[in-house]
Parts: C-alpha cells; sequence; structure tokens
C-alpha cells in the first residue's frame, strides 16, 4: 500500500514539474497553482492603509496591465477590508480561484473571489480566528497553494509575541486543518542540524515536488517588525531577535527534515523550475548576501553563501527577489537605497551583477512575467519600517517596465500617495482567460487524500 502510494506521489511530481513554459505567469507561484497562458490583464495591489489618507483602511487594489485595453496603467478597482491589518502577503489558492491575503498585525485572513469578475474582486470570506485555531499562531505571511489545500506560514506567537511560530494548513474553503510547528533546538522533530542554530523562527515557503521537498526560511517576531525601525534598529536585544535558519522539510509529510544555518533573516525563496536544478535561492536582510539552499552530490541539503548585494556595510537590506523562468537571472530589490539589481545565476554558486537601476526612494516587491519581458515594482515594506518622506512618486508606488535584454523601460507607474490608496506592498498577476472554459477535473491521488 505504502509503496502505491509513493508511486502516485511521483507520478504527480513529475506532471507538476513538466508543465511547458510558454507562459505569461509571475516566476514564483506554486508548481500545483492554475497557470496563466496569456498577457496579463490585471495586476492585483494587497496594500496597507494610512490614517489620514483616503478611507484610510487596508485594500486590494486592481490595476489594468494589459497595453490593449483602454484603461491600461490605471487603477480600475479597489475593494478596502475594514480597518488596517497590516497588510502584507497574499497567494492564490491551487484552482486560482481565490487570492487569499493576510494582515501581520491583527492575524486576520481575507479571502477574496477573483474568479467571478476578476476585474472586481469580490471578498468572501474573513478569518478571524486565526490564532485561535492554529494553537497560538501570529501574523500569517505566505499563502502557497498545495492541492486543495492552502499552507500558511506564520511569523510570531501569542505568549511571547517572538519570532518561534509554525505553519498552518486550510482547506481551500477557509476551514483550519493542522498546524505544523518550526524545530527548535529543545524540539526538533526529528530534524537534524546543519549548523548551530534551530530558532524556531519562520517566513517564507517554497516547494520543490520532484524532490519531495519544502524549503522555508525565518525573519523576526511581531514584537519587531511592528516595532519603528529606528527605534528597533538603536536597541541591541531586538536586533538579536532575528531568524537565521532555512529548513528542509518533507513536502509530502510535512515534517522537517534538516536545519541550516543562514544567518541574517533570509526572507524570501525561490526555487530553480528546471529538472536538473536542484536548489533554491534566498537572501539575508541584514547582511545583504545571496544564499544558494542546494542539494549536493550525495543528496544533502546545504546552505552556502555565494554572492554580496551592493555594498553590505550600507545595509541596502534586500527584500523581494525573482527567479527567470529557465533559472538564468535573479532579481533582487533593495529596500533602503530602492535599487533592482540583476544577477546572472547560470552559475548558481557565483552568481554576478548584470545590471542595476534605482527604483524609487524604497523598494519592496518585484514580480516579473514568466516570459521575463514585463516587470513591475511596490514600495511598502512595513507601515513601522518606510520612510515617511521623499519625492512625490517615489514613495508609495506600484511601476510597471518592460525588459529588453539590456535595461528595464518604464512603461507606466502610478503614485499611491497621490491616489490616496496607502502603501503598495504584495502584487499578483491574473487574466480573464485563466477562467474560461474550464471543465472539473478529477483530483489526482495525492490531492484526493491531501484534502
Amino acid at each position: 500500500m505504502q509503496a502505491n502510494i509513493r508511486r502516485r506521489f511521483t507520478l504527480l511530481c513529475t506532471l507538476a514539474t513538466s508543465v511547458p513554459l510558454a507562459l505569461a505567469d509571475e516566476t514564483c507561484v506554486s508548481p500545483y497553482m492554475k497557470r496563466l497562458t496569456s498577457q496579463e490583464d490585471f495586476m492585483y495591489v494587497w496594500t496597507l492603509g494610512v490614517q489620514g489618507m483616503g478611507d484610510e483602511q487596508d485594500k486590494l487594489v486592481t490595476i489594468d496591465t494589459n497595453p490593449s485595453s483602454n484603461t491600461y496603467g490605471q487603477v480600475i478597482h479597489t475593494l478596502s477590508v475594514g480597518g488596517r491589518n497590516e497588510a502584507h502577503h497574499s497567494g492564490y489558492s491551487d484552482d486560482r480561484r481565490h487570492l487569499w491575503a493576510g494582515g501581520l498585525d491583527t492575524s486576520n485572513i481575507f479571502i477574496f473571489d477573483v474568479a467571478t469578475d476578476p476585474a472586481r474582486p469580490a471578498l468572501k470570506t474573513t478569518i478571524t480566528d486565526f490564532v485561535a485555531r492554529t494553537g497560538g499562531l501570529v501574523g500569517p505571511h505566505s499563502f502557497y497553494a498545495l492541492p486543495g489545500r492552502m499552507l500558511v506560514t506564520g511569523l510570531s506567537n501569542n505568549q511571547d509575541h517572538g519570532g518561534r511560530t509554525g505553519m498552518a494548513e486550510y482547506t481551500n474553503d477557509g476551514d483550519y486543518i493542522t498546524t505544523h510547528w518550526m524545530p527548535t533546538d529543545d524540539n526538533l522533530q526529528g530534524a537534524t542540524k546543519g549548523g548551530q542554530f534551530a530558532d524556531g523562527y519562520g517566513y517564507d515557503i517554497r516547494a520543490v515536488p520532484r524532490l519531495n521537498v519544502m524549503v522555508s526560511s525565518s525573519f523576526t517576531g511581531w514584537n519587531n517588525y511592528m516595532m519603528d525601525l529606528g527605534k528597533m534598529m538603536a536597541d541591541p536585544e531586538a536586533m538579536k531577535r532575528f531568524g537565521n535558519t532555512v529548513t528542509v522539510w518533507d513536502l509530502h509529510t510535512r515534517k522537517p527534515l534538516k536545519v541550516l544555518d543562514v544567518p541574517g533573516a533570509p526572507l524570501e525563496v525561490r526555487c530553480a523550475w528546471g529538472d536538473t536544478h536542484d536548489y533554491c535561492f534566498t537572501t539575508t536582510a541584514l547582511t545583504s548576501k545571496i544564499w544558494l539552499i542546494h542539494r549536493d552530490k550525495g543528496g544533502e541539503w546545504q546552505a552556502q553563501a555565494v554572492a554580496d548585494i551592493g555594498d553590505p556595510s550600507k545595509v541596502p537590506l534586500p527584500v523581494d527577489i525573482s527567479i527567470a523562468a529557465d533559472d538564468s537571472r535573479l532579481w533582487v530589490d533593495t529596500w533602503n537605497d530602492g535599487m533592482a539589481r540583476l544577477y546572472d545565476i547560470s552559475d548558481p554558486f557565483a552568481p554576478k551583477e548584470i545590471y542595476s537601476t534605482r527604483i524609487g526612494e524604497q523598494v519592496n516587491m518585484v514580480s516579473q512575467s514568466w516570459d521575463g519581458k514585463r516587470v513591475y515594482f511596490t514600495s511598502s515594506l512595513l507601515a513601522n519600517w518606510d520612510k515617511k518622506q521623499g519625492p512625490g512618486g517615489e514613495l508609495q508606488y506600484f511601476k510597471a517596465y518592460d525588459w529588453d535584454g539590456t535595461a528595464l523601460k518604464p512603461t507606466f507607474a502610478v503614485d499611491f500617495v497621490a491616489a490616496k490608496l496607502g502603501r503598495a506592498h504584495q502584487m499578483t498577476l491574473n487574466a480573464r482567460s485563466v477562467y474560461a472554459r474550464q471543465t472539473p477535473v478529477e483530483p489526482t491521488a495525492f490531492a484526493a487524500r491531501e484534502r
């Protein structure tokens, strides 16, 4: 019986990574997710409300990104969710019919219907009991699609609001299933340590189904991410409370396998798509380095710092990253200096910076189309960390560019301050075509068992 289940699981992994790459979707999506096959029509921007600006609420902002449209480059819809929740990350369900988005302060989760009318998303469900149902997780961060399920990483806990945390699983309908706590020195849960640390911190997660692994990173807890940035950086104790680990998990069982030392707060994880590329990248916010998380010739997972980002002594603070669909390039945003840098990663052990440009006073998220021809940026990091002053259009924004192979060419921008929208954070691409002529599909053996 177990052998049969394993064979079916292996088949699913193979199918999930053999999808043709002639697509237009962003490159950080889950391999289990329904993807775009045409030009994106919309960008949804999960936006933080600002006191004294507009309606002051967090909101989902829809921007027209189709050059053939009469409203190209314009905000065509906004949907406020009530209050300020520290809006942060969002992610689609595997069928792409719903977009999940979270608030790091209130721990509320908002589930939007984006299939009925993709130009005008509707709020379907608000989950307000995340902390209680998960056994104390705080700060829902990454929303990562699994077959019939949503995996949600946390940043903190309700005991001390520190960095020890875990991950929760939900059904696509928003019903809680279970919690997986990050391994710690006092409870490794069967994992091995590859270095000094097993701090139990969490942040982002990505899966490589063909290898049956997930890779998670670590950041900091509520006490830090809700603190004023200047105050936190001046507090030696607060600066000690950042994650120093990446954890490799068994995707099938959700059990931690190995905890790797990656000092300096590793943030976003982006895994290679190639079927012989057994590695992922992350960057460390505090030490400004690119790290390679890779499987060695003996099949063991290792972590290795492979490049500096800018001048680490100036703390450029790398934030979001985006890997090319052919695993040849890596975009790296650095929030503090507002720069976007492009690295040649054809040799993943020796990334080389080949291009850089300043996007704004600050820059956070980067998202690119699957063909790499369109690249988008937003500005906000955290409400209490964002810069408060800057030139018009350079402080809080959404910016769109074309990539011609040598440089970014501006196409349009939306000034979120002038439009009284708030602080622009997470982006997700969408298109009407992804919902056209959908037919029911029987779940795979693995998906059925996961439900």
